[in-house]
């Protein structure tokens, strides 16, 4: 009889350690889902502010190419025309140069924004990529301590504690910006 209550004490101490593990786990999961949440959002963000940079890129180097051709053309007619001709080229001349000196100073700028934006997504996305594996490796620990509570198998414990340690950390990580690469995130994506 004394063997038995030592078994069931044994069970009871077993399910609590993993009911214990399974709230924590769960919790921090929640509130990783949440962060990760946001930075996909900004993630979003960035891409879409970095397609409108490189699309305000391609339109101005277009114009500043149009605005070459015109110019070009231009000058080819002044040297057919008579006065007034030259004079009136002359002044269209004048302006596209001035639209070609904007465009040409504008190109940089816009490539500069474009490739800010496109490495604030990279940014996020490595936070995105210690959620991810966060979010899978404390799958996994709970999925096990499920099965540690079944078979009662404190080993089976330990291998969720370890699964959601890594996943524990790897979420920290993502919350404070730490640089810590996951080892799933060139697996997984």
């Amino acid at each position: 009889m004394d063997i038995e209550i030592d078994a069931e004490a044994k069970d009871k101490r077993l399910n609590r350690l993993v009911a214990l593990t399974v709230v924590v786990l769960s919790i921090f999961m929640g509130v990783g889902q949440v962060k990760d949440g946001n930075i996909v959002q900004d993630m979003a963000q960035a891409q879409s502010n970095a397609v409108d940079r490189w699309g305000e890129y391609q339109a101005t180097k277009t114009k500043l190419h149009i605005d070459e051709t015109a110019l070009a053309q231009s000058k080819a007619l002044a040297g057919l025309g008579g006065t007034a001709v030259q004079a009136s080229a002359g002044a269209e001349q004048t302006r596209l140069t001035a639209e070609m000196a904007k465009y040409q100073k504008e190109i940089p700028e816009l490539k500069a924004q474009a490739e800010g934006f496109q490495n604030d997504y990279d940014a996020l996305n490595v936070h995105d990529d210690q959620f991810d594996a966060s979010d899978a490796t404390i799958g996994i620990a709970v999925a096990i301590a499920a099965v540690a509570a079944l078979s009662e198998s404190f080993p089976a414990l330990i291998v969720a504690w370890l699964f959601g340690s890594f996943g524990m950390a790897m979420g920290i990580a993502g919350f404070f910006g730490l640089a810590l690469k996951s080892p799933l995130a060139n697996l997984l994506s």
